[in-house]
């Protein structure tokens, strides 16, 4: 069977969810997917990035990370999504890049894509579970095919939980937790759990 396409498509701020993005490439390409790693356009104006060292430094570290494009969602088989939770819902930067999708939407071009999502916040509750679910509410009318890791792996229970896809807590105050290996085992459960379904579904 021909290799499965994935793009993996994030927005971070300080650095987490690149993590997890660079996680779940990692997670694709071992089960030799061809992989495209991209984020959304960065809309908070720069005063408000250089009020904030680790936003500045990683906003610099990361320009040469091509931008999302409507091409990469055309070219998946599998779109993977990571973003930090804003009040509960979905950063503006990724809900800007998703008001880009309508054309492809009327033409019928996201159905089927088998879809998965992460996110990020500075507290166990600061709205993680409300971010996923908002986001997959689009993919709903996407016709895709949302894939969440469930309760399908102990490693799902060690990284905290969450049924609705992985999920870190970033606090300013503590370590970073994406070092943890735990966190990078239930990416790779989730980003590969996906992938398997889609190659069933394309077979």
């Amino acid at each position: 069977m021909k290799a499965l396409n994935v793009t993996v498509i994030y927005y971070s701020s300080t650095g987490t969810n690149y993590t997890l993005a660079n996680w779940a490439e990692e997670a694709a390409k071992e089960l030799a997917c061809e992989t495209r790693v991209r984020k959304v356009p960065e809309l908070a104006p720069r005063e408000a990035i250089q009020q904030n060292p680790a936003w500045q430094a990683h906003y610099e570290a990361t320009q040469t990370i091509p931008v999302a494009t409507l091409d990469d969602l055309t070219w998946a088989d599998v779109l993977i999504f990571s973003m930090p939770t804003r009040y509960g819902m979905i950063a503006s930067q990724m809900k800007q890049f998703l008001d880009t999708t309508g054309g492809l939407f009327a033409k019928g071009l996201l159905v089927d894509k088998v879809v998965t999502a992460m996110t990020s916040a500075q507290n166990d509750h600061g709205g993680q579970e409300t971010t996923l679910i908002s986001f997959y509410t689009q993919m709903f009318h996407w016709g895709a095919l949302v894939v969440t890791p469930g309760y399908t792996s102990s490693a799902v229970n060690a990284a905290g939980g969450n049924p609705y896809g992985t999920s870190v807590t970033a606090r300013k105050d503590a370590a970073d937790k994406t070092d943890d290996k735990t966190y990078r085992a239930a990416v790779f459960h989730q980003v590969q759990r996906a992938i398997q379904i889609a190659r069933k579904l394309k077979a």
